[in-house]
């Protein structure tokens, strides 16, 4: 019973984090209970773990007395996030240039691989597939960083990119070949073990990145 009852709880988690950061449930929402509770088919207990885990992560904001609402958005929250990805995400990405194997080359090879398909079908004007482009893309820069030796590291920027690319969703435009560039660019350099080039490089992605958002908000 246990059992299931934690599997019951970590697919609402996920369910309900992933409306969040793709805009199905809007920032500064009010989350009702009763509502929750027939779109997500999970008890009250179930929903009030589910929605104070979230808030200890910063995706939703439990306030005395009012109750849940889905985290407010900000410029000078973007802001915070993305300063505060490019000192986490430039530092593993070192470790993992330094330390990564073989394997680590051959799935590093595999993520660019699929995420470069996708961008090249968005460059061609093929938007059809927004979110797989997206996961391809967490996957590609989970890829550069996943050798840095360091679980609470990794755990930590999970949290800060799934926050980052709310704010991604909520624009949703693509930079094109720019973008592209800084991928295959940092992907070489990761395997050519340039340590401070590859990290250079991510840190100008994010920037770029960051300009390009606060553009469309």
């Amino acid at each position: 019973m246990n059992k299931s009852r934690n599997v019951v709880g970590a697919s609402t988690y996920q369910r309900i984090k992933r409306d969040i950061i793709f805009g199905h449930l809007a920032p500064g929402a009010k989350l009702k209970l009763d509502g929750l509770r027939d779109r997500y088919q999970a008890s009250m207990s179930t929903l009030r773990e589910t929605l104070s885990r979230l808030a200890s992560e910063g995706f939703v904001d439990a306030q005395d007395q009012r109750g849940f609402f889905v985290t407010p958005v900000s410029r000078e929250d973007l802001i915070e996030i993305s300063n505060l990805r490019i000192l986490l995400e430039c530092h593993a990405l070192r470790l993992s240039v330094e330390k990564g194997d073989t394997d680590w080359e051959g799935n590093l090879v595999a993520a660019h691989h699929k995420l470069n398909l996708m961008e090249n079908k968005l460059l061609s004007g093929d938007d059809s597939q927004r979110a797989d482009w997206k996961r391809y893309d967490w996957e590609f820069h989970l890829a550069m960083i996943v050798a840095c030796g360091s679980r609470n590291l990794l755990s930590l920027h999970a949290v800060l990119y799934d926050k980052y690319l709310r704010y991604q969703m909520l624009v949703l435009t693509y930079r094109g070949e720019d973008a592209i560039d800084e991928h295959r660019q940092m992907f070489e350099e990761a395997l050519a073990r340039d340590v401070e080039a590859s990290a250079s490089t991510l840190r100008r992605h994010i920037e770029n990145g960051l300009a390009h958002t606060l553009a469309a908000i």
